[in-house]
């Protein structure tokens, strides 16, 4: 975990810190093959798609079964730094944890800017609500990857929520507020302390394994590092899961596959 002080950067050398996409060669073809094999799995594979859970074009959710009754569910919330992508594109990701005996949920939420920060976090715990009710899971893993992650780290307090898998998360959203990525989000100061993982560690909370590439930007690396120890720090129950040779964007791999490292954290967690 190398890297300097990101309070001693300039906003030019802070934005490149996180800049996943300018820092990983072929990351956009890795996209762009992900919503290709996403759009063929949406083809191919029945499931119950654009369920809404509230009344934004993108407060929707897909759901997928495994075929095993009373299987536990795995929810999982895309990344694009709050402001691009959606769950359709992350589809394939499911083929892993249904081909393990797990049901699979992908999670929509309203881009930013045409929501601010705090509204769009609060759409996750009225989708895995919803989806609670609708799904019946004897136990519910949330996951997200990138801003995801985020949010699936904001989403333990939910009393919904079992377990849960961030990956390539930020957890603290201060150093977020001195990049360009601003430009779009537009945080308040109080919503980086409102909204910020590690400022609002839950007093119980089921297990949480934090992953991350062992390849990723320094800032992704120590954000995960920092907020797991945190995490652990309080007494709560989780894990780090550093995974060697992937990077930002190969790290979601380990979902898709079956025998992915992510798709084995998600088995062991959902199945307590």
């Amino acid at each position: 975990m190398a890297g300097g002080d990101w309070r001693g950067m300039d906003r030019a050398t802070l934005s490149k810190a996180y800049d996943n996409s300018g820092a990983v060669a072929g990351s956009s073809a890795f996209m762009a093959s992900l919503r290709t094999r996403s759009a063929a799995f949406r083809a191919a594979r029945s499931g119950e798609l654009d369920i809404p859970y509230g009344a934004g074009e993108r407060q929707r959710f897909d759901l997928f079964r495994c075929g095993r009754p009373g299987a536990p569910l795995l929810a999982f919330i895309h990344g694009g730094y709050w402001q691009r992508n959606d769950k359709a594109g992350f589809a394939a990701l499911a083929e892993g944890p249904l081909a393990r005996g797990l049901d699979v949920a992908t999670i929509g939420y309203t881009l930013c800017p045409e929501a601010t920060m705090t509204a769009l976090c609060a759409e996750i715990p009225a989708a895995l609500s919803a989806l609670r009710a609708h799904a019946g899971p004897p136990r519910l893993v949330v996951s997200g990857w990138s801003a995801g992650g985020h949010l699936a780290a904001l989403a333990m307090a939910c009393p919904e929520v079992d377990a849960g898998l961030a990956v390539s998360g930020v957890f603290d959203l201060a150093p977020i507020r001195r990049t360009t990525l601003d430009d779009g989000l537009r945080l308040t100061a109080d919503e980086v302390a409102a909204l910020s993982p590690i400022r609002h560690l839950p007093r119980r909370a089921g297990p949480l394994t934090v992953a991350y590439g062992a390849g990723e930007l320094p800032e992704l690396c120590r954000q995960s590092h920092v907020y797991q120890a945190a995490w652990a720090g309080t007494g709560l129950p989780g894990d780090l899961l550093p995974l060697a040779g992937d990077d930002h964007f190969t790290v979601l791999d380990q979902m898709a596959r079956p025998d992915g490292a992510l798709t084995e954290a998600a088995l062991r967690l959902a199945t307590g």
